[in-house]
């Protein structure tokens, strides 16, 4: 992809306009309105690209060198005649802003109001666009930096382009206009490992459904046959009446017993679809780079795999049982009522049409409705994770009137639209049914009429009675499928779109796992979460084996890049991370990980015991290596006075244990599978100073002779590492010992004074 577009709906005199504004990889910005261009001119020409958000509408303007101007406007004027209004090249105030107040458009802080410079309006928009004007800016704004033209592989999407309607921020298709049949038809495909259960349970209920369906047949005949009198007196025996009897009882008992079987085989597949799905969509997101998880809330993530996989896949079974139980009701029965008179039977079905339209014309106004509902749920599960998560925080700061607040209000918005589809539902529902039911009335009035008439006998009269329950179940059944459907598709896009979104890191086609011994070199690495805002710009490292590196620099110049790029957790734009002239990007990520050891400043701690949690850094780690790994993070000793020893449980996250106990344990885990490569990554920043040393004495005794690529807070803690590596603007800056910098008088002399200074201040 080599373009970038900003597609606007406003022109520059405020009125609606299909426009489209594109950046290209040879710097070009051209404008077009209604498939005319109305203007082209080169991003290196521009200063600077920036957004205005107004009152109702923002603008994108560029501020730009007059001399170096090369612009093409809608008239064509070429450079150094007065272009029209339209264009407002150098005319201050000639564009009024969104508000409609006359200002020009705002200038930058110290921008210098002189002819030799302009601000230009581009384009202007609805504040549905403002998030993708942005965007484009950003990309704009890198090309002008760098030079270079670098564009997202698969631009987010704020505005669909088939409705035009504004994208939900949590889904990349239009709830409007995606096509719910074909997915539909994909989720069907959860049903094929189980097609021969869920075929004989259909079986089973369409023997359940003809067995239900007899007894009117039965009474009609009964009716009609053996007990409408002639004359005065009834012309049937007993007997007669009781073989009748005797057939509904056991078409009853045999109807009950094939549905109870029925069902417990439907159940078998529901409870087994649903843990199909949740394993294959739990299978996908471990799978997935570390990106996914930045752009995603845990509340969200939970939701998709737990709840909206358990609502699909009871729609997949619920549809297949349903969809066929009440075709073949309404099939069966219409059949059976146009046999014994196709007058009543129309009578019966005129209503039909009518609701089948009406329920068409809400499907997408429901469909949207429901969509909202998700979200709020969403956003009611993502603020409880964090509470629960982040409970020390709170207390600690005395916010729990806050965190009460926020999830009332959460709570409170999620209730109000609940409330609101369910008030609107209760309002549609009542009259669809009503027009549904009109029959009954119609068969009543029409029927009892010709029974009088002795033109419809008796028991075909009460047959009718008897099936009109067969006739309007599945148009009531239908009836509710619009509700259950926009509900329904709602979470399959959720769960497929988790399915469907490709990983950043990709697996090698032929994979080369040469043995690890501790190499690492970075070689030109360009890398930004965003590829047109890059944190690391043509880093080139080389760590030898068994070197223990120091990262130093400012906050957000990159260190933690560096490592995450080292542990793969993310793949650099351009350049290459190798290990052993091997790049990252030809090996698995499992046999990186086998021989990497990572300690963060914050490690996760899981449920369970200190054995678990140490030998977690090793597949089928025994006590005598979980053992020896504590004894080597300075940690048996604490464990062993634990009342449970090695088998003590320790709450989720370690909260019952103290900073230094839990960063042990972290550095225990890490050690366990004697990894060739060792990162530590402000391993000791959070700790006092007492327990920092008996840390820093077991990250002595485990660095040593293992490459250890280390960040750390306290620059002081780094003193004795073969090499520091201090990063600045995105890149390298200095390399060096500890010594070698300080003689420099560098960015490392600046940031050893101003750390001596601070702790001479405290």
């Amino acid at each position: 992809m080599n373009r970038f577009t900003f597609e606007y709906d406003l022109n520059l005199d405020m009125n609606p306009a299909v426009g489209r504004m594109t950046f290209t990889a040879d710097g070009i910005i051209r404008a077009e309105e209604n498939g005319a261009e109305i203007f082209s001119l080169a991003a290196k020409d521009i200063k600077e690209a920036k957004v205005q958000a107004g009152v109702g509408c923002g603008l994108i303007f560029a501020q730009y060198e007059r001399e170096a101007e090369s612009v093409r406007d809608e008239a064509g004027a070429p450079q150094g005649e007065q272009p029209d209004s339209r264009s407002n090249e150098g005319v201050k105030g000639a564009l009024p802003p969104c508000g409609g107040s006359g200002a020009e458009p705002p200038r930058t802080s110290g921008a210098v109001e002189s002819p030799a410079t302009s601000d230009r309006v581009l384009c202007r928009f609805s504040m549905s666009g403002l998030k993708q004007a942005g965007e484009f800016c950003k990309i704009v704004n890198f090309y002008i930096e760098s030079g270079e033209a670098a564009f997202p592989d698969e631009p987010e999407k704020f505005v669909c382009e088939q409705c035009g309607r504004p994208m939900i921020a949590e889904i990349s298709v239009c709830v409007f206009c995606y096509s719910k049949f074909s997915v539909i038809k994909r989720a069907m495909g959860f049903l094929k490992p189980y097609w021969k259960t869920v075929t004989f349970s259909q079986i089973l209920s369409t023997l359940s459904l003809i067995s239900f369906m007899l007894p009117p047949v039965i009474i009609q005949r009964l009716i009609d046959t053996h007990l409408q009198p002639e004359g005065a007196e009834p012309f049937g025996t007993w007997a007669q009446i009781g073989i009748f009897a005797g057939a509904l009882l056991i078409s009853r008992i045999i109807g009950e017993g094939v549905t109870i079987i029925a069902a417990r085989r439907y159940n078998r597949a529901t409870i087994s679809v649903f843990a199909d799905m949740r394993t294959t969509a739990y299978k996908k997101l471990q799978s997935h780079s570390m990106s996914l998880f930045a752009k995603r809330t845990p509340g969200d993530l939970i939701r998709r795999i737990m709840e909206d996989t358990d609502t699909v896949g009871e729609f997949l079974v619920d549809l297949a049982r349903w969809v066929t139980e009440m075709l073949l009701m309404f099939t069966i029965t219409s059949i059976i009522l146009f046999i014994a008179d196709w007058r009543l039977a129309l009578l019966v079905l005129a209503p039909v049409p009518l609701v089948m339209l009406i329920m068409w014309g809400c499907q997408k106004f429901l469909y949207a409705r429901f969509e909202r509902q998700w979200r709020k749920s969403s956003r009611v599960n993502s603020i409880l994770h964090d509470i629960i998560k982040g409970i020390r925080t709170v207390k600690s700061f005395g916010n729990e009137r806050r965190e009460i607040k926020k999830y009332a209000k959460a709570n409170h918005d999620l209730a109000a639209i609940s409330s609101d589809n369910e008030v609107l539902w209760a309002c549609m529902f009542p009259p669809l049914t009503f027009l549904v039911s009109v029959g009954e009335f119609l068969v009543l009035l029409v029927g009892g009429w010709m029974v009088l008439n002795g033109t419809l006998p008796l028991g075909v009269m009460v047959m009718f009675t008897m099936y009109l329950w067969a006739i309007y179940e599945p148009l009531r059944w239908l009836v509710n499928v619009p509700r259950w459907l926009a509900n329904t598709t709602t979470s399959m896009v959720k769960v497929f779109e988790l399915l469907d979104e490709e990983s950043e890191i990709k697996k090698a086609a032929a994979p080369k796992d040469v043995p690890i011994t501790g190499k690492v070199a970075y070689n030109n690495v360009f890398f930004g979460y965003k590829s047109y805002e890059p944190v690391l710009k043509g880093v080139n490292l080389e760590i030898k084996p068994g070197e223990m590196i120091g990262l130093v620099g400012k906050s957000g110049v990159g260190k933690s890049t560096l490592i995450n790029l080292a542990m793969r957790l993310y793949d650099p734009n351009n350049g290459s991370v190798k290990i052993n002239e091997t790049d990252l990007r030809d090996m698995t990520p499992a046999h990186l990980h086998e021989n990497t050891g990572v300690v963060f400043q914050d490690s996760f701690l899981f449920a369970g015991t200190f054995y678990e949690n140490i030998a977690y850094g090793k597949n089928g780690a025994t006590l005598d290596d979980v053992i020896s790994a504590a004894q080597a993070a300075n940690a048996h000793d604490f464990i062993t006075q634990s009342p449970d020893g090695y088998m003590t449980l320790i709450g989720e996250g370690g909260q019952s244990l103290s900073g230094g106990e839990r960063q042990r344990l972290a550095i225990a885990r890490a050690i366990i599978k004697d990894p060739d490569i060792l990162i530590l990554d402000e391993a000791t920043s959070a700790l006092d100073v007492e327990t920092e040393s008996v840390i820093q004495e077991s990250l002595a005794r485990i660095t040593k002779n293992r490459t250890t690529i280390a960040i750390a807070h306290r620059l002081s803690t780094l003193r004795n590492a073969d090499r520091l590596v201090v990063l600045d603007k995105g890149g390298v800056a200095e390399i060096g010992t500890h010594t070698e910098l300080l003689r420099k008088k560098g960015i490392y002399f600046d940031l050893v004074t101003a750390q001596r200074k601070s702790s001479r201040d405290d």
